[in-house]
């Protein structure tokens, strides 16, 4: 059995964007601005990403009011949820578990601008 990388090429170019964004922005920003770094980032490295797509929720086949809103889907198949805290804590990668099995995506990144002395990111495969 061979032990592959979903998504290998794509997931690295983000990572190498979010690696941008850190070396020249650090730690210590609210979300808000690595979001909109990140965003420029990934327009300058030709990175396809839809920001803010808000997901429909249902519940027993009706459809709720709430809505789900990942940070990024970036080439229509890869979530990336950003976070500027302290340390990722298991609700977090709960989060991102829970985008994925609404979008039937297969990868997502949680990214997490405010460690040091580098990013954090975390892969989630289903």
């Amino acid at each position: 059995m061979q032990n592959t990388i979903i998504y290998r090429n794509e997931s690295y170019k983000i990572q190498g964007a979010c690696f941008e964004v850190y070396k020249h922005t650090g730690c210590g920003f609210l979300e808000a601005v690595y979001q909109e770094a990140l965003a420029m980032e990934f327009r300058l490295q030709d990175i396809p990403f839809v920001e803010q797509y808000e997901l429909a929720l249902n519940y027993k086949g009706y459809h709720l009011k709430q809505t789900y809103k990942p940070d990024f889907i970036c080439y229509g198949k890869i979530i990336v949820e950003l976070k500027a805290v302290s340390s990722i804590l298991p609700e977090h990668e709960a989060q991102l578990i829970n985008y994925l099995k609404m979008t039937n995506m297969k990868l997502g990144l949680l990214v997490n601008f405010c460690a040091y002395p580098h990013v954090d990111i975390r892969r989630k495969a289903l």
